[in-house]
Order: C-alpha cells, then structure tokens, then sequence
C-alpha cells in the first residue's frame, strides 16, 4: 500500500481513495493502523471509506490523517449518519458512496456489494437516494455504476448525466476506466468533476502523466 502511494503521489494523482470494500458486510471499520503513515507520504488529499457507521469512526479516521471519510452502506441504512457527520466535521469532507445499478426500468441503490453473497438491492431508487444525500449534507458523490465495474469498456454514460442533473455538488465517476479514450468521452460527454479508476493504473496499463498530457491535448481541462 505505502509503495502504491508513493507511485501515485509521484505521478500526479490529484486525490486518493482508499477502499475497504469487504468492512462494511463484514460488520466492522475500517483498519486504522495505516491511515497515519499513508498521511506522512501525501502532499494531496486523500479519503478513507470502509464501514463508518459513526461520529467516533469518523473522527478517529480524520485524526489519523485522512482528510475525508466516505459512506456508502451505512447511510443507505441509516441516512442519519449524513446529517451528523456534515454537522460535526463540515459537508467538504463527507463523502457518499452510490453502487448503482439498473433494476427493470431504473437505477437502484446496492448496498455490502463488496461481497458477492452478502450485496443486495436497498430498493432505493437512485435519483431520489442523490437528491436526499445532498439534502442531508453530502458535499461529494462517487456514483459507481456497477454494470460497467470492472467491465474495462467504458463508464456509464447515460447513468451519470442523468444523475449529474440533479447534482449540486462535486460529482465522481467510477467504474469503467478502460482507455485513455474512456477518460476522455467521461469529460467530454458528462459534466463530471473526476473520474475514479483503479485497475488500469495498479496494473500500470495506463500511467497518470500520459493521461493527463492526453487529456489536456484533447481540450480536457486537468491540473498538470
């Protein structure tokens, strides 16, 4: 993990996300341990997410270090949770994790997806979950769109600009990075702030200087 950061605090990421994804079905909170020595190698802001379900979870993440916490399933099941996090820490470092995906004719919150056994529909309609993370004090949203997780061909268009409309806040896509070009078609085509990928840059398929050099050529604008 601590070589991961260096890489990519090296490279030029504008932010990173550290996931427990499996904390949250497995009923607990994120490992506090290493959030304190990723910190003291960062120049950049980075966030922690994986099974705060709490004020103190919270505050013992950002006093290690992390300079956001990310929710996903726990406000899903208690929505509360927003309201008090932006109440006690300020909405700039709340951030909301959405796992979508389109059930029949809409798009459905899911919740523990990080186990394959225990992800289930919340039966929250995504469009109205958006609109109430924002009213509760979210000051960020990553929207994963789980059909396209991990797909490698692309994000999901439609999905985000639908969900970029009701968006007052900082919008983040994820899931789907595949190509440089994936990249560009998020920005070009979508009002996103970011784009979130994971796998194509641990595998060093695409590095995060040619991206951004791509990027800025094709009229994106990126910090270099």
């Amino acid at each position: 993990m601590l070589e991961l950061t260096e890489r990519y605090c090296a490279a030029g990421a504008d932010e990173l996300v550290f996931y427990d994804i499996t904390a949250s079905p497995d009923n607990r909170s994120v490992d506090r341990n290493w959030i304190s020595s990723v910190g003291a190698l960062l120049d950049i802001p980075f966030c922690v997410a994986g099974g705060i379900r709490s004020l103190a979870d919270a505050e013992e993440i950002l006093n290690a270090g992390a300079d956001k916490i990310s929710i996903n399933s726990p406000a899903v099941a208690r929505p509360e949770l927003i309201s008090e996090l932006a109440k006690r820490f300020g909405s700039q470092c709340v951030v909301i994790g959405i796992d979508s995906r389109k059930v029949g004719n809409d798009w459905k919150v899911f919740q523990y997806t990080g186990d394959e056994q225990r992800s289930r529909n919340s039966e929250r309609a995504t469009l109205e979950w958006v609109r109430e993370v924002q009213e509760r004090g979210g000051g960020e949203i990553v929207l994963n769109c789980m059909s396209q997780d991990g797909e490698r061909n692309g994000y999901d268009i439609d999905q985000l600009c639908s969900v970029q409309e009701l968006c007052t806040v900082p919008l983040v896509a994820s899931g789907g990075a595949g190509s440089m070009r994936d990249f560009e078609q998020v920005f070009s085509a979508t009002r996103v702030s970011a784009a979130l990928a994971a796998s194509v840059f641990h595998s060093q398929e695409i590095s995060i200087p040619d991206l951004k050099q791509y990027l800025d050529a094709a009229g994106i604008e990126v910090r270099l």
